[in-house]
């Protein structure tokens, strides 16, 4: 009797100690789950420095915007110190079919795709297959004899005489990189190299139809705007970046990014398209006569776009700007040393040349790297930011920007292309005010 006591009572410790353990692992796993579900560590926003109440006011804006039809919805992230401080969903990811925006939306991320790349071409620099001095035609010999095409305007009238002549110079990998190649998009003026490129067959960005070799020879039979090296616009240089990171590194375009850099980050759902597992999730604008159609992105395009091609979430985006405020590397992932980070984020416009134009998108007080506006003074912009600052947005309404000064990083994403620089100066104003430490 004694010996049947004595075992029922080891019974039931046993199983007493099996529930404790069954709930310690359920809780571990729980966590795990949790910390999968956000891109950093989490904080209380305190404990980085920003105010709760403060950044609230972020909340108030977006959601008036919301009410108003300005925006669909949004998704922002803001991490300090390297740990999450602020991850909101806002508003609708697609109000035609009802779907409530979540952190996991994806967004088309349109110019955003730009300073992905140009890391990418970084990271073949790194490597000794390329040298930012070397002229591009050396790995696309298509490139090596360009036009430019030059306006002369007779003293006292409109009438203008339009030459297209050899460039003097040739255009060079650092020139794709800090938009100083000649190539322009095309909408920003009327010069007679933007027209010839408007009424090309690639003369809008929804060109998906043809591939990025085509794409490259096509450009390359068109006059530049500019000499190369002389002026900074944006345009198609980083579409012909891309091509060179193909032809050097002998992979397609999306399989070296994928490689080198989304997965590395675990950037799980960046890519030139949405697999339709995933369409669910894909971010739409508001239907109507104000905001244009954008691209398609549920089917795999012919055209790898450097420029404007690639999806993302506001997650996946964060740890990619989170690994270059650490100069670099992100957890157990290096992507570039330190010192090549400092390179890229640097100004790299001297002053041989020039900012003036139709329209230069850094700003007053910024100069540009290779891939980003960087902020050269704490004034003369009309936003606030600190020195050293660099940002970049897309077409479609994202927008991002790291401070190494402050230890921060924000991603916002939405799409809207009529009301998206409003909202990126308001978010702008109402991180800076949310610092109190």
């Amino acid at each position: 009797m004694l010996r049947v006591h004595f075992n029922r009572k080891r019974m039931l410790l046993f199983n007493k100690s099996l529930k404790f353990i069954l709930i310690i692992f359920t809780f571990f796993l729980s966590n795990i789950s949790f910390a999968e579900d956000n891109p950093l560590p989490k904080a209380q926003p305190e404990s980085v420095g920003l105010s709760s109440e403060r950044l609230n006011k972020i909340d108030t804006i977006f959601k008036a915007g919301i009410s108003e039809n300005k925006i669909p919805g949004a998704v922002i992230a803001i991490a300090r110190h390297g740990k999450l401080a602020y991850y909101k969903a806002f508003g609708m990811q697609n109000v035609e079919e009802n779907i409530p925006m979540s952190k996991d939306s994806i967004f088309r991320i349109y110019s955003m795709t730009k300073p992905l790349v140009s890391i990418g071409a970084m990271m073949l620099y790194e490597d000794g297959k390329i040298y930012l001095s070397e002229p591009v035609a050396k790995y696309l010999p298509e490139l090596m004899v360009m036009k430019v095409a030059k306006e002369k305007y007779t003293d006292g009238s409109n009438n203008k005489t339009v030459e297209i002549i050899t460039t003097n110079k040739l255009i060079k990998i650092h020139d794709l990189l800090r938009h100083t190649s000649g190539f322009t998009y095309g909408i920003f003026g009327n010069s007679t190299a933007k027209n010839l490129l408007k009424s090309s067959n690639i003369g809008t960005l929804d060109t998906m139809h043809i591939s990025l070799k085509d794409y490259v020879s096509t450009i390359s039979k068109l006059p530049l705007a500019y000499e190369p090296g002389t002026h900074w616009e944006y345009g198609r240089s980083i579409e012909v970046l891309g091509y060179l990171v193909e032809v050097v590194s002998k992979s397609n375009l999306d399989n070296f990014m994928q490689k080198n850099i989304f997965k590395p980050l675990n950037m799980k759902d960046t890519g030139f398209f949405v697999p339709k597992e995933n369409w669910a999730r894909i971010a739409e604008p508001l239907k109507n006569k104000d905001e244009p159609e954008l691209i398609d992105v549920r089917k795999e395009p012919k055209l790898l776009t450097g420029g404007h091609g690639l999806v993302s979430t506001a997650g996946d985006y964060l740890r990619f700007i989170q690994m270059m405020l650490n100069r670099g590397i992100l957890e157990e992932s290096r992507i570039l040393g330190s010192k090549t980070v400092d390179y890229i984020t640097s100004n790299h416009l001297g002053k041989n040349i020039s900012r003036a134009g139709p329209l230069y998108l850094p700003g007053p007080g910024y100069g540009f790297g290779l891939g980003f506006a960087v902020r050269e003074n704490t004034g003369i912009s009309s936003w606030p930011g600190s020195v050293g600052e660099y940002f970049w947005g897309g077409y479609a309404g994202t927008y991002f920007w790291v401070d190494p000064k402050e230890d921060l990083v924000v991603v916002s994403m939405t799409q809207s292309v009529k009301h998206r620089v409003y909202y990126r100066m308001l978010l702008r104003n109402l991180v800076y005010q949310a610092i109190i430490d």
